[in-house]
């Protein structure tokens, strides 16, 4: 079992991907960190918003988090750089994931956040310099930024850290609906040409992160997930009220939280309903969150592309060398 935890909708940041900072959630009515309780074992959580560390208690729900959770990623624009460093402080042990949307001119303006790159950038290198193992950044591709992508890796890759992906969508987590690609083939040459350089990597996680990357060309084509979505059965979506949800990206609500145990609502005649829409829906989300889990349960999958592909790569390069002799 997965968890997406979503302590707030409040965010300081504009993108323009994204319309929840302007629905932001009222502090008064955001959930706790005493129902962290009621949450099941589960071998990995994200914690996300809004941007998280607008919430000063946040350190409050990783403390709880650590007896639920065997892995614990949070997502955060990295601009609360003090906050930041103080809760990785406190737990040393704590993924953080920043999102950057470019290089500094691009991601300033793309996410509405004056010196937003110099932030995330500085907060990253002060985490590496505490010690912090967990920590990366990564990118939402559009047209807007899609030239980007790469050069984003290689920083990353030179510093050292992780370097997650995503394309754009639209859902009502975000209150977008007119997100979209003008240029398709040049995003997906992007995810492709990335994909290529993550499986020259020498680390086989790479090797499957390059999978996800190319099932995000896929995506943005328009064509059905490589694999199925399996949200509301293998992860879930706590959102700011309490209400667990199969996802981000689905408007369904499975149950509340603060009026019944998770066991309850997780093995309802709700949940079984919800578990049927899913299986029906047809928006072929490619996200992380959903896309790990389905690749753990079907590890086959994966596997065989990236064994084709490396060997398609070393009879390539194989061929040009001949060419070449």
């Amino acid at each position: 079992m997965e968890g997406i935890v979503c302590i707030t909708y409040r965010c300081n940041a504009k993108c323009y991907m994204c319309n929840t900072w302007q629905h932001p959630s009222a502090p008064d009515q955001e959930i706790q960190p005493a129902i962290v309780d009621k949450l099941p074992k589960m071998a990995f959580t994200n914690i996300t918003g809004g941007e998280p560390f607008t919430r000063k208690d946040i350190g409050e729900f990783v403390e709880r988090l650590q007896d639920k959770s065997d892995r614990i990623v949070v997502s955060t624009n990295g601009y609360y750089t003090d906050r930041i460093l103080a809760l990785a402080q406190r737990f040393p042990k704590i993924g953080i994931r920043i999102s950057i949307e470019g290089l500094p001119a691009a991601n300033d303006e793309l996410r509405g956040l004056k010196d937003g790159f110099d932030h995330g950038l500085r907060t990253l290198l002060e985490l590496q310099e505490m010690g912090l193992r967990d920590i990366g950044f990564g990118i939402t591709v559009s047209d807007r930024n899609a030239k980007d992508l790469n050069e984003l890796y290689t920083l990353a890759k030179r510093l050292g850290m992780e370097f997650a992906t995503a394309a754009t969508h639209n859902t009502y987590y975000f209150h977008k609906f007119d997100n979209g690609f003008q240029d398709v083939e040049m995003i997906c040459g992007e995810f492709e040409k990335l994909s290529d350089r993550l499986l020259d990597s020498p680390r086989p996680k790479d090797w499957f992160r390059a999978w996800f990357n190319h099932g995000l060309a896929n995506f943005v084509r328009g064509n059905p997930r490589p694999l199925p979505c399996e949200v509301g059965t293998d992860v879930f979506f706590l959102d700011p009220y309490g209400k667990i949800r199969p996802c981000n990206g689905m408007d369904e609500v499975i149950g509340d939280l603060n009026t019944q145990t998770f066991d309850e609502l997780w093995s309802s005649p709700r949940a079984a309903e919800v578990r049927h829409m899913v299986q029906k829906c047809d928006k072929n989300c490619w996200m992380i969150g959903s896309a790990s889990p389905a690749m753990k349960k079907r590890l086959w999958v994966p596997i065989k592309w990236i064994a084709r592909r490396k060997i398609d790569r070393l009879l390539h390069r194989g061929r040009n060398k001949d060419c070449r002799a």
